[in-house]
């Protein structure tokens, strides 16, 4: 007997316009009601970029497009229309039941587990059999069960963020395609706006062959068993792999099988165990995540050994991703995630309905190892100049560069002892560990580092600036003066860089006399970076007439 249907069930979380958080919605509800919805909301970041993907794979199918730019537009304008919406839930239903004997929603129904895990396999914010995540207290022995609104949730986002972890009872288990990666969504006036920013229109063709996950006959076991041979870099013996295959289209990407699945239903209708197994590699292909940025780096060609530009995804990084921030902004390298290129082409129209901002969503990893570092979602909003005809990523970029350099100056662990020792932390601590009674202390870049993260100045640094870029890009309207905005930020890293100064000498003032010496001779970068930040900040501020 089938249970729970997606289309109808309440199991996505909204929060509407008014305020109100206490209802969650089914797929007709929340597509036909997005005027009314400010947001999909959830706990897990994963849970809510997943949801974003799912609902943007039933509008690339039931509006069958948009195909171009003008479609898009069209839509844009009237609105997102309920009658196709509505028919093309109705074709499909029967695809998506959550339990069902011949289609559970995302699952493989002849999938025979050896062994039944927990449902805590799914979610990567909670302990698994296999690893433990800090601050969780699951236990994966007596993990209890869940509803089949949250199994849902996590089944949507274990498929969009899971990560190679090595063999399963099929075959060895794959990465989903951006499992990795920064994903952009530009966040409009409600939830209709959007997801129609996030719809980048597809080729005509492209359209008709990229399928999701529910209009597709689940894969036979003989089909996910057939192992890939690839050759292995460092033995340079074979070795199996999933099978695999590239992505037809964004609906297919958006849909991707990375893990097979088939959840196990209690009385309850709940459930607590699940087969949980390898799904389908992935082959990258040429068809690009619009929720990505993108950059382009120098490698080593594993082959040839010469060093070759590649276009590679932004990854979440050990820094704030603010520092990072113009990656998100177009220009004409086409580097930026499509969907803020997309929103930006819409909204000329009707600059009223400019996105508010922008939401950055996903994981940090470290290949080979599947532990995830952390998971992160960030709010940043969106410079109202982007819609002139300024280069903004250059604009931010140059902003950016300052604060850099200007922290170099207080502290720079990640170039080598020389660029350490250029900076005032760096010399300070030198200086500081050199000394003992014969004076003949070797210090290494590992000791440097070890005082230097026990140097509040640093982090208070940076956190201070991050909010002065937030009020910054509030700012940066097209009525104001880049030059007048640019001369603001300068000051704003001027006063964090000699207030985080001053809070050092403070906290060193008190101690003995070659820490005070030590602090002393370990202050000139500093002073000359303030120096040239105040000659910037001269020329740039308007000169006052003489009377």
């Amino acid at each position: 007997m089938s249970r729970f249907n997606l289309i109808d069930e309440k199991w996505i979380p909204v929060r509407f316009l008014n305020g109100n958080r206490d209802e969650e919605l089914g797929i007709s509800e929340t597509l036909l009601r997005a005027k009314e919805i400010a947001a999909i909301e959830d706990s897990s970041p994963l849970v809510v970029t997943a949801l974003h993907r799912f609902l943007l794979a039933v509008l690339y199918r039931a509006l069958e497009g948009p195909t171009d730019i003008d479609q898009a537009k069209s839509l844009f304008k009237e609105g997102l229309p309920s009658e196709k919406i509505t028919a093309y839930l109705e074709k499909w239903r029967d695809r998506f039941w959550l339990f069902d004997e011949k289609y559970p929603f995302g699952q493989i129904p002849t999938f025979e587990p050896k062994t039944w895990r927990a449902w805590t396999a799914l979610a990567a914010e909670h302990n698994a059999d296999t690893a433990k995540v800090l601050f969780d207290h699951v236990d994966t022995t007596a993990s209890g069960s869940i509803k089949p609104a949250a199994a849902v949730r996590w089944l949507l986002a274990t498929q969009t963020f899971a990560v190679s972890a090595g063999k399963s009872e099929i075959s060895h288990t794959g990465t989903a395609p951006s499992a990795g990666s920064v994903m952009a969504i530009p966040v409009g006036l409600n939830l209709h706006d959007t997801l129609l920013f996030c719809l980048v229109p597809q080729n005509r063709e492209v359209m008709q062959a990229d399928i999701p996950l529910w209009e597709k006959e689940p894969e036979t076991m003989v089909y996910l068993k057939s192992a890939t041979k690839l050759l292995d870099k460092k033995s340079g013996k074979e070795k199996d792999r999933a099978v695999e295959r590239g992505a037809t289209g964004l609906v297919d990407l958006f849909t991707w099988r990375t893990r097979s699945i088939l959840f196990k239903e209690l009385p309850s209708g709940e459930t607590s165990e699940l087969g949980f197994a390898s799904g389908i590699g992935y082959k990258a292909s040429a068809d690009q995540d619009t929720m990505l940025g993108y950059a382009i780096v120098e490698v080593t060609d594993g082959e040839t050994k010469e060093k070759v530009k590649k276009k590679v995804s932004i990854h979440f990084e050990e820094k704030e991703f603010w520092r990072d921030f113009d990656s998100l902004l177009p220009d004409a390298a086409r580097l930026a995630p499509r969907v803020i290129e997309h929103a930006i082409a819409l909204t000329k129209m009707d600059r009223t309905r400019l996105p508010r901002g922008v939401m950055i969503l996903g994981q940090k990893y470290f290949p080979p190892r599947p532990n995830i570092v952390f998971w992160r979602k960030e709010y940043f909003a969106l410079p109202g100049a982007i819609l002139g005809n300024r280069d903004i990523r250059h604009d931010i970029r140059v902003m950016l560069i300052e604060a850099e350099d200007a922290g170099k100056s207080l502290w720079n662990g990640d170039n080598g002892i020389k660029a350490c020792l250029a900076s005032s932390i760096g010399s300070f601590a030198k200086t500081l560990l050199s000394h003992d009674t014969t004076g003949t202390r070797d210090v290494q870049l590992s000791d440097i580092k070890r005082v230097a993260q026990s140097v509040n100045a640093v982090p208070w640094y940076w956190s201070t600036l991050e909010s002065r870029f937030h009020e910054i890009l509030g700012k940066y309207t097209l009525e104001r003066d880049p030059d007048d905005i640019l001369c603001q930020w300068l000051k704003f890293v001027r006063d964090a860089l000699k207030k985080a100064w001053d809070q050092h000498c403070a906290s060193v003032s008190t101690g003995d006399i070659w820490a005070i010496r030590a602090l002393v001779k370990a202050e000139k970068p500093v002073k000359r970076k303030l120096e040239k930040l105040n000659v910037e900040i001269l020329k740039l501020e308007p000169q006052k007439e003489v009377v």
